[in-house]
Order: structure tokens, then C-alpha cells, then sequence
């Protein structure tokens, strides 16, 4: 094993005294080409291109002598601090940190960062990644080869973001471009970069002041808001403890997309979208996605709306995680089902539906489960019933996909 691993960012600046130290004593040095590259790295050393982190981390660990291994940015942050200090490896590493690509990137925009989300997009991940920015009004992507601002660009198609696309920071090819989404589809791009998306309503001055990201208590508390939150029109399928029972059976959380099919006046995609993930709500009528838009912007969370019939609506639709059916019966549960999502929720009104319905997800492969939800509303001034509804709650789960 390595006598000693010390673990430099780099972010274009002169290295500290404590980085040109350690690089003096290195017998290895692993890092990027620009990195080997550098004046102060021994002639003597060792070098290792780095490409597969646990591969250097294994010649590494075989090492005996002194390594340093240098990163963009700072390496504690989505970075290879992670990989070396793996039980596999056994390694002990010192740090010398240096700026973030993405406290770089928002510098240069001249933007603070302490409200974005940040998420990482490499093949694997990219879809969730796409989803946050969907769903967030300020994002910072750290892309990969692959899964860069063109891709972005391409799976963000009907939801307009703008992006502010930091190539090469640090570096002499430095560069930052400000361009629409779809724009971005049509360059080619040089790696590394960061990608802020930017899109939908901004926060107020003030709010998010006490934990970075998106602030979790913002608006009311409660999963399923009150029929009052929009305007009491709620049809039968959306009242408030059925919309919590389908929002506890999907558990929807950032990095999914929800599909919303017959969101009606909106209050389950809200809802879905207060818990952080994508929403894309799907209606014929063009009052309810009138409505559905206008709770959106009341509520200060970002949908994608469709006007469509669904099953035919559905075929373009980008991939969903979970999806909650508001209606169109038998066809558009089997629809949906043909796309595999990981989870459905939906209801009925009379057994006979429910037990179609049932039958319908069982022959698609889902798990199924079904509950008869009657709630009672009473006015608690005299104790007497003011509401009550009855309905079959479906929900189906997919065993063989993760979630």
C-alpha cells in the first residue's frame, strides 16, 4: 500500500504550497492529461492517465511510496475522494481541496448557487437528471461523456430551459455559452463542462436561506393540499385523503416522472410536484389544463401540461416512473401498463371495474392490490356528515424493475 495518498484540486489556479509539496515528494502521480501535464509533477514519478478511478485506485493501493492524485475542482465533491476511500481499497487519503467546477460555473454566470440543485448525468443516470431539471427552476449539471448539454437538450424537448454551458473551466479553452435548450441539441460541446438550467418561476429574495437545494418546507404542510387550495372544484376522483392514499401508493421524489392522466383540476399533479418530482399531466379538455396550469402557477411548482386523449396521447411521452390514472378506463390502463412504469395507481367506482382493472395489471405482470376507500366529512360544530365519498383504490407494482 501507498505510503502516502494526498488528493490535489485543481481549478486552473496556482497550486498551494501544501499541493506543490506533496507533488514534490509524489513517486505516482495519477490525474488527466492537462494534470500530468503540469511543471510541478516530478520527471521521476510514476504516471498514471487517469481514466477508471478504481483501477488507478488499485495500482495505487499496490503502490509502495508516496502517490498524489489530482481532480478538476474539488475532488470531495462528485468526486474521486469517494472511489479511493472505499473499504476495497483500504486507502487513506489527505486533501488539498480546491473550488468546485460548480461554484465555478455559477461565478461566471454571476448567480448564486446555495438554492440549485446539483446532480450528476453520466449514461445511467441522465434521465433522472433530466427529470430534476424538469422539475427545478435552477439546476447544475455535471455531465460526462454521452450525457452532456446536447442530450440534455434533446430529452428536455417541449419544456423550455435555458442553459448557461461552462466548458473547459479553469483552462485556457475556457468558455460559456447562454442558449436556449433546444439550441443545444445542434453543437458539439467540449468536455469537461458544467450545465446550469435555468427555467420556470424563481424563488422569492429570501426564501431557501437556511438549507441549500430546494427548501423541504416550503408551502403548506401535508401531501394531498385541501379541496379550498383549488377553489373547491375538485371532481370525484380528486379528493384530498384519495389523492394522499395514491400519493403514499406511488411515493413520487425527485428524479422520477410522474404522469398525471386525467389530472382534472390539477390537484394530484400539485401534489406530486410539491414532493420534488417531474410532472407531466395529460387532459382533453382544455378547461382542466387550463386549471391544472393555473394551480401550477399558484403554487409555485413546475408542470409540463399535454392536451391530448389519451391512450393515443401517450405514445410520444417521454418515460415515466410512476403514473396515477385519473380516467379513460380499460384501454389506457393497458396503455400505460405496455410502457412498464414501476408503479400505477388508479380507482373505480363499482367492483366490477375494479376487479377489470385488477385483472388487466395482473395480466401485465404488476403486483396488485386493492382497497375500498370510503371517507365520511363531518362538520364538527353539530357532528353531522357534510361529504362522503366511496371509491376502489388500485394500485399495481412492477416487482422486476428498481426503483
Amino acid at each position: 500500500m501507498a505510503d502516502r495518498v494526498t488528493v490535489i484540486g485543481w481549478d486552473g489556479s496556482p497550486l498551494t504550497a501544501a499541493a506543490r509539496a506533496a507533488l514534490g515528494a509524489a513517486t505516482l502521480v495519477a490525474g488527466a492529461a492537462h494534470h500530468l501535464a503540469l511543471p510541478e509533477v516530478p520527471p521521476g514519478a510514476e504516471r498514471i492517465r487517469l481514466g477508471s478511478v478504481a483501477l488507478a485506485a488499485r495500482r495505487i493501493a499496490g503502490h509502495r511510496g508516496t502517490a498524489v492524485v489530482l481532480a478538476d475542482g474539488d475532488p470531495g465533491f462528485f468526486g474521486v475522494v469517494r472511489t479511493l476511500r472505499a473499504p476495497e481499497f483500504g486507502l487513506e487519503v489527505e486533501v488539498v481541496p480546491a473550488v468546485s467546477a460548480v461554484a465555478t460555473a455559477f461565478a461566471r454566470a454571476g448567480m448564486p448557487w446555495d438554492d440549485a440543485e446539483v446532480v450528476v448525468a453520466h449514461r445511467r443516470t441522465l434521465r433522472r437528471a433530466v427529470n430534476v431539471c424538469r422539475a427545478h427552476a435552477k439546476v447544475a449539471v455535471l455531465t460526462s461523456p454521452g450525457a452532456g448539454p446536447a442530450e440534455l437538450g434533446l430529452l428536455l424537448e417541449g419544456v423550455h430551459r435555458t442553459f448557461v454551458v461552462c466548458e473547459e473551466l479553469g483552462t485556457e479553452r475556457e468558455r460559456v455559452s447562454v442558449l436556449s435548450s433546444d439550441k443545444a441539441v445542434d453543437h458539439a460541446w467540449r468536455d469537461p463542462n458544467v450545465v446550469i438550467v435555468i427555467g420556470g418561476p424563481a424563488g422569492a429574495v429570501g426564501e431557501g436561506d437556511w438549507i441549500a437545494g430546494r427548501d423541504p418546507a416550503a408551502g403548506p404542510r401535508g401531501w394531498a393540499l385541501p379541496a379550498e387550495a383549488y377553489g373547491d372544484r375538485l371532481g370525484e376522483g380528486e379528493t384530498e385523503l384519495l389523492r394522499a392514499a395514491q400519493l403514499a401508493r406511488l411515493g413520487p421524489r425527485v428524479g422520477d416522472l410522474v404522469w398525471d392522466i386525467g389530472c382534472g383540476s390539477g390537484a394530484f399533479a400539485v401534489d406530486a410536484a410539491r414532493a420534488g418530482a417531474a410532472v407531466l399531466a395529460v387532459d382533453h379538455a382544455l378547461e382542466a389544463c387550463a386549471r391544472t396550469d393555473a394551480a401550477a402557477r399558484r403554487h409555485g411548482v413546475q408542470l409540463q401540461i399535454v392536451r391530448g386523449t389519451a391512450p393515443h396521447v401517450l405514445e410520444n411521452l417521454p418515460e415515466p416512473d410512476v403514473v396515477r390514472i385519473g380516467g379513460g378506463g380499460a384501454a389506457v390502463v393497458s396503455a400505460v401498463a405496455d410502457r412498464r412504469p414501476q408503479g400505477i395507481v388508479t380507482h373505480a367506482a363499482t367492483r366490477d371495474d375494479a376487479e377489470r382493472i385488477g385483472r388487466d395489471l395482473t395480466e401485465h405482470g404488476y403486483r396488485v392490490e386493492c382497497a375500498l376507500l370510503q371517507s365520511v366529512a363531518l362538520d364538527t360544530k353539530a357532528w353531522t356528515e357534510t361529504e362522503r365519498s366511496v371509491a376502489f383504490l388500485l394500485s399495481g407494482v412492477l416487482p422486476d424493475r428498481r426503483p
